[in-house]
């Protein structure tokens, strides 16, 4: 019997499997066993040399060095690799964001209490007695400002009004002490109010200058803290268990191949990065709309919805008013008096004890050098200017975020190259990187997403981002916004309050998106690993047989 259809045969199949043959000699894993001790995976799990295995899931069953146990634990070691680089890129912007709405909630806070502190003392050096007799009026008009500002819900043209009527009820009684006003009475001044105008245009000017000021900024600040509370909750990932198998075959595969310093290629770990954060890259759309919308705000306040500019000078301006209702007094009463009626004297005794005299003190506003310090140690206008950087560098985050996990400076080290590893030997990755988002998905080669199960931890971050949105715009008109206060979402007692940093871990929210997928258009079978050792095992067997038969042969000769 001629010995060539035997060893024709061997051959053929021999050259049928024959380059995962040539690519996977026998290791030599002392490599690896030098590697593995900083990363606790102890050598026990590796194999001196290398051998085929019979329990991995992912990485090749041939000739490898690693065992079932290491490739377990090298699965867990990818995941919290992978969950650290996504939580420290996302750091710094959650840093950034909160932060920033702390300065502003801080320098807010701090310009509604220092314009209180200054209007008091200068009204007390100015209407001694009269003032504390009356202050509050004055004291309720800031107290409904901050409570505004911590918690909305409260409608500043009407809050303003009611200041306004309450002052000239307190101011008619001072100019006209001769007289005895029933609240029926001052009710019925207060209705009047429009025409008699007491306190000139001040109250107009003011009411328009504060509602969108004090609008905008409690909006932008509130924008600041959502925007704190979706990266808190966004930046830790529940990887799903084809993401981890992935991140597995990926970055440590190689290794138990023994090509320790074989990288991956850039775009086969842009796809595995796409497919793990697919659920976050579609909070992108929503995200940069928030973000210019929240840039259109910023230019209000440092232009004419600027909060500091209005509070800074109020005790100037309610003085202005107060001032106006002195020097026209006369006109005013006998207005108020054809419209209401002539009110009823007191006895001369209590006529006597006219206290208008003391509304003849002139108020001296404070030199430059006597106001008090800038709210927070800072300026508005130095913390929009800083605020506005960070936010225009913050746009298309999600979208990029792959791209940063996988740049040549990150913890994936990456390469360009053509020798680098593409999931299953040393060579060029040539599949077409995936667009961004859940959609983009179906037919991504490394990573099996079933695009019809989105995240709902993430959906409920994307209506968090486009309600803040819509509110946003609303503030950019100038227009007020039915607020409900964020405290019930946080720990904080105020809007927006709550937990900042990395501390908030414990706390976030986890959905995870392990489900059957949905399988896109069948691609070109590869061999796998399985495949391939049992090619080279069959291959082997006919050799063995084609020689048995060759002995036999020369036997029977």
């Amino acid at each position: 019997m001629s010995l060539l259809p035997q060893c024709a045969l061997a051959l053929a199949l021999l050259l049928l499997c024959g380059s995962a043959w040539s690519e996977l000699p026998n290791r030599n894993c002392s490599e690896l066993l030098q590697v593995s001790n900083p990363r606790g995976i102890g050598h026990s799990n590796i194999r001196q040399q290398g051998k085929e295995g019979n329990q991995q899931k992912v990485c090749s069953q041939l000739n490898t060095c690693c065992t079932f146990e290491m490739e377990e634990k090298l699965s867990q070691q990818g995941q919290q690799e992978f969950n650290k680089a996504v939580l420290e890129t996302s750091s710094i912007l959650l840093s950034t964001f909160a932060s920033r709405y702390k300065k502003f909630d801080e320098f807010f806070k701090e310009l509604i209490e220092n314009a209180e502190k200054s209007l008091n003392d200068m009204f007390v050096r100015t209407y001694g007695q009269l003032y504390l007799q009356n202050s509050e009026v004055f004291q309720d008009l800031f107290k409904e400002l901050k409570k505004y500002y911590v918690i909305g819900n409260l409608n500043l043209e009407d809050m303003l009004s009611d200041f306004w009527a309450r002052l000239l009820e307190r101011m008619f009684r001072l100019v006209n002490p001769q007289y005895h006003f029933t609240e029926e009475y001052l009710e019925c001044v207060s209705k009047y109010t429009e025409q008699l105008k007491p306190f000139g245009d001040v109250p107009r000017k003011l009411k328009l200058q504060v509602t969108r000021a004090f609008i905008a900024a409690r909006t932008f600040a509130q924008g600041l803290s959502v925007a704190r509370d979706v990266l808190n909750k966004v930046s830790t990932v529940n990887p799903t268990t084809e993401c981890t198998n992935a991140l597995l075959k990926m970055t440590y595969c190689s290794q138990c191949l023994g090509l320790l310093a074989l990288k991956p290629c850039k775009n086969y770990c842009l796809n595995v990065m796409k497919g793990c954060l697919a659920n976050q890259a579609d909070l992108d759309t929503e995200w940069n709309n928030f973000i210019d919308a929240m840039l259109m705000v910023a230019e209000r306040l440092e232009g004419p919805f600027n909060i500091e500019s209005v509070m800074d000078p109020i005790d100037v301006k309610i003085s202005e008013a107060i001032m106006n209702m002195q020097e026209n007094s006369m006109q005013i009463s006998q207005k108020a008096f054809q419209g209401c009626g002539k009110p009823k004297t007191w006895s001369a005794s209590r006529s006597a004890r006219s206290v208008a005299d003391g509304f003849n003190a002139r108020f001296r506003p404070y030199s430059p050098e006597e106001r008090p310090t800038t709210a927070a140690g800072t300026s508005l206008d130095r913390l929009v200017t800083d605020v506005k950087e960070k936010l225009k560098k913050a746009k298309k985050f999600w979208s990029t975020l792959p791209h940063s996990l996988c740049s040549d400076n990150s913890s994936a080290s990456v390469t360009e190259q053509n020798e680098c590893w593409n999931g299953s030997n040393k060579g060029r990755y040539t599949f077409a990187v995936m667009g961004n988002g859940l959609a983009s998905q179906l037919n991504n080669p490394d990573v099996k997403v079933d695009i019809t199960k989105p995240d709902m931890m993430i959906r409920r971050q994307i209506m968090a981002l486009r309600t803040m949105t819509s509110k946003v715009k609303n503030a950019y008109d100038g227009n007020d916004v039915t607020f409900r206060d964020t405290s019930d979402e946080s720990s904080g007692e105020e809007s927006g309050s709550g937990c900042f940093g990395l501390d908030c871990q414990s706390e976030f929210e986890f959905m995870s998106t392990d489900a059957p997928v949905v399988f896109g258009p069948v691609e070109p079978k590869k061999i796998a690993p399985k495949d391939t050792a049992h090619c080279i095992r069959l291959s082997l067997q006919v050799l063995l047989m084609s020689c048995l038969i060759i002995i036999l042969e020369q036997q029977l000769r």
